[in-house]
């Protein structure tokens, strides 16, 4: 993604042997303690910025003109020191950005673009994301055993599980609709949400257009026409 914007789709459900009808079996508690799991387990393995070092501090201030809460959980938002150009965010309203992309943005590319993360969770593409990662990992057994869903995971896992999320593809509408949230909600902040534009043309020219963040249709170019025609209609 953008937290899940390329990788393992819905249709893995197929090979996996179970109905998406199983996999949203999962309740919204599962999937919070799933995501604080998986969360403690990329943070473990990742190297973090430190509070008062320049990319958390940018972070922090860029993250102050969003909101605090997305679906009732408070965000939290930090750096991970690495080259790639990412970011995701999950249901229990954590967001992680990637030093690499925050190198290649500007503050408004980068608030659009963490605009739009915080889209796929605020309008349920996170939560439908971790089923789909649960169902078709090796830990779907897990779900008849007595400790619960995340409580009966193992490390392997729950390292499965995790993985699968980060590397989960997101439908075409709900790629558009994440759009259209970061837009909508910087619009009721008062902000410019033109930076999206410049952040998708930017992702288009990484890999040849097939940046892992945009790899999804629609293709990095039509998301930047889409919200320049937005613009345009407000101007």
């Amino acid at each position: 993604m953008l937290c899940g914007c390329s990788g393992v789709s819905t249709d893995a459900l197929v090979n996996s042997g179970m109905k998406l009808g199983q996999a949203a079996t999962l309740s919204d508690t599962d999937v919070k303690s799933l995501s604080d799991q998986a969360c403690v387990l990329h943070d473990k393995n990742a190297k973090i910025a430190p509070v008062g070092g320049k990319y958390q501090q940018r972070l922090a201030h860029v993250m102050k003109q969003l909101d605090s809460q997305v679906n009732g959980q408070p965000v939290n938002a930090r750096v991970y020191i690495t080259k790639d150009v990412n970011a995701w965010a999950m249901a229990n309203g954590q967001v992680r950005v990637y030093s690499g992309l925050m190198d290649l943005m500007t503050d408004d590319e980068l608030r659009g673009v963490i605009g739009h993360e915080m889209g796929h969770v605020a309008l349920g593409h996170t939560k439908h994301a971790m089923q789909v990662a649960y169902a078709t990992s090796a830990a779907r057994s897990a779900a008849s055993s007595a400790g619960g869903v995340a409580g009966a995971l193992s490390a392997s896992q729950l390292g499965d599980v995790s993985e699968k999320f980060i590397q989960a593809q997101f439908s075409q509408s709900q790629e558009s609709a994440a759009d259209d949230y970061s837009f909508d909600l910087q619009r009721r902040k008062g902000l410019d949400p033109s930076g999206l534009v410049t952040a998708f043309n930017k992702l288009a020219k990484l890999d040849g257009g097939q940046s892992s963040m945009m790899s999804s249709h629609p293709s990095s170019p039509a998301r930047a026409k889409h919200i320049q025609d937005r613009l345009s209609a407000k101007a």
